[in-house]
């Protein structure tokens, strides 16, 4: 059993609390607990290592013309409020014994509660040849903006042939962006008149289109609808970009014109140089529930960076963030902690042609038919113009609600239970 930590012996008052990341975890926590908590009560500080916050949700329309990528980036302290320090360093590693930060420059900082939001980093060089020949050529990725801007180009000089997404392993951030990049593609490709010319194949390390039974038997449904060849089982060990083949552990071969490939992802390299703090993937271990690190009580993470059997997306981190800052203000008085996050994820799944998909669950509940959030919302694994409308809706509501600390009217924390058909036909 872990020891009280001091921090939590005095009431929360005039408390430093240190957030690691900015991005939609990190800077939705901060604004969370600001409208909370006033500057008398606790000092929170955000550290980040750039300025540059990025609306990742909208990575995957760049590609196809559906975004312009200066519209996806805002300033990182622009999006805090008032009264919320911003710091912009490059973190080292954290000290979980002395309660400090340390930064590249020498500098450090100290805190009464850590809450670690550096998200997932993409790791491209770990698998082999992934950044050699042909990176960035006919080789590519969409999960970070150089590359999607990268792969826009390829796309527009491309004439037919073969296009392979292949997810290398799981976790990654947004685990239904692979699949809504092979759906924008079979749009993409038929607005250009060249559809016949191109084959479209989805290759995966999972058994089925995605994780959960009956949402992978819907996804999976419309990538044979779409003309789209899905490979199952697939561990990539080789990306040969001069000879175009994708090549499986198992040395299975997957030949391509044009390879997009999501990469391994892993925690913030900091991670790993600070003992105690995360797994040996550089994720933060914590509780499900609590959102609190088992070892250390004054550690918390949240979104990307946290170690959960929960999708990496940014619905989870908005959910996540309701539990999390009163978890906070909890530990902060010496009151037990708040154990209700459900896991709860929610997704749109874009389908291409001003369509997409809802799928909804939790830690326990798999995406399941029916309506969101009630019996006379969206509907759930069907595709919907509606349901793209929403999917369009939320980049307006991440920049003036979920980062700003505000609730959705209607959409709480837990996963909601109406609606949902817990017996599909």
């Amino acid at each position: 059993m872990t020891m009280p930590h001091p921090a939590a012996e005095s009431g929360g008052m005039d408390k430093s609390i240190v957030i690691l990341g900015s991005g939609t975890a990190g800077t939705l926590t901060a604004n969370r607990l600001r409208r909370t908590y006033d500057e008398r009560e606790c000092r929170i500080t955000v550290v980040d290592q750039n300025d540059d916050h990025v609306y990742q949700p909208g990575l995957l329309f760049v590609p196809f013309s559906l975004a312009e990528p200066h519209a996806l980036v805002r300033p990182r302290p622009r999006q805090l409020l008032d009264g919320i320090a911003y710091r912009s360093a490059e973190i080292d590693r954290v000290d979980l014994t002395a309660d400090q930060v340390h930064f590249t420059d020498g500098t450090s900082l100290g805190y009464d509660v850590l809450v670690v939001a550096t998200g997932a980093s993409l790791l491209p060089e770990e698998t082999e040849g992934l950044t050699g020949p042909g990176w960035g050529e006919k080789v590519h990725t969409f999960y970070d903006l150089p590359g999607a801007v990268a792969l826009h180009q390829a796309l527009e000089r491309f004439e037919g042939g073969r296009v392979v997404i292949d997810v290398v392993d799981l976790p990654i951030k947004c685990p239904v962006a692979p699949l809504e990049f092979a759906f924008l593609a079979d749009w993409y490709f038929q607005r250009r008149g060249i559809r016949d010319r191109v084959e479209l194949t989805y290759v995966t390390p999972l058994d089925g289109a995605f994780t959960k039974p009956v949402a992978a038997k819907a996804l999976g449904g419309l990538l044979k609808e779409k003309g789209i060849e899905l490979v199952t089982e697939f561990a990539l060990g080789e990306v040969d970009g001069t000879g175009g083949r994708l090549v499986s552990y198992d040395e299975r071969e997957v030949p391509f014109d044009l390879a997009v490939v999501v990469p391994l992802h892993g925690g913030a390299e900091y991670v790993e140089r600070s003992p105690g703090l995360g797994d040996e993937l550089g994720f933060v271990p914590v509780d499900r529930h609590t959102l609190q690190h088992p070892d250390h009580p004054h550690v918390f993470a949240i979104g990307d960076a946290a170690g959960l059997p929960a999708s990496k997306a940014g619905s989870v981190a908005h959910f996540e963030g309701e539990v999390l800052a009163h978890n906070i203000g909890q530990f902060l008085a010496g009151k037990p902690l708040d154990a209700s996050f459900d896991g709860h994820t929610n997704c749109f799944i874009e389908t291409g042609f001003h369509k997409a998909l809802l799928i909804d669950f939790n830690y326990d509940t798999e995406p399941l038919p029916g309506h969101f959030p009630g019996a006379l919302g969206l509907p759930l694994l069907k595709e919907s113009r509606a349901n793209h409308l929403g999917k369009l809706a939320f980049e307006w509501l991440y920049w003036h609600s979920l980062l700003p600390g505000r609730e959705l009217p209607g959409i709480g924390s837990a996963m909601p239970e109406h609606g949902k058909t817990h017996t599909p036909a």
